[in-house]
């Protein structure tokens, strides 16, 4: 027995997760999607995962280009994810025009510059699972901006993740 999809969604409204562009390139053309279903896998070899809804646009280029990276975002960045998210009605490669400075890295995969950090993959699995796809990447090359802060999502709302260094410190 399993309870039904509102249900689900209300309650992983209370699991914060960063904010994240998972980008890739297919004949030449760029695609990516905003997603918070992002998680480490091993360590030896690294590797993380993603989960894209099917729907997506960029989940078919993913599976074909056989890359992907992981750009974790910043504050700076909500308006790339809200774009990213579809919620400026912009789709595939138009939506990296005018927004944020890109570059690549070993796969050729978008990485956007300024992220706290960004995980160049090479896809190694995919597995379906209901209405979403499990990317695997090892992940090949790595960029890091430690001083960058996170940006979180969780109750439905972009969270700054100073907020977290500020209850850390308080604690």
């Amino acid at each position: 027995m399993s309870i039904d999809a509102a249900a689900f969604k209300k309650g992983m409204r209370h699991l914060a997760a960063s904010v994240t562009l998972i980008t890739t390139r297919h004949d030449n053309v760029r695609g990516g999607l905003t997603a918070t279903a992002v998680c480490s896998v091993s360590a030896e070899p690294p590797q993380i995962l993603v989960c894209v809804n099917k729907t997506a646009s960029a989940h078919d280029p993913i599976g074909e280009a056989g890359f992907f990276c992981v750009n974790i975002l910043c504050p700076e960045h909500r308006k790339l994810a809200e774009r990213f998210a579809g919620m400026d009605g912009v789709e595939g490669d138009e939506r990296f025009q005018d927004m944020g400075e890109w570059t690549t890295l070993t796969t050729g995969a978008p990485v956007l510059t300024g992220c706290p950090v960004s995980f160049d993959c090479k896809l190694v699995t995919k597995l379906s699972a209901g209405t979403h796809t499990i990317y695997i990447g090892e992940i090949v090359d790595v960029a890091l901006h430690e001083t960058a802060t996170p940006l979180l999502y969780a109750d439905g709302c972009f969270v700054h993740g100073d907020a977290l260094k500020k209850a850390a410190q308080a604690a």
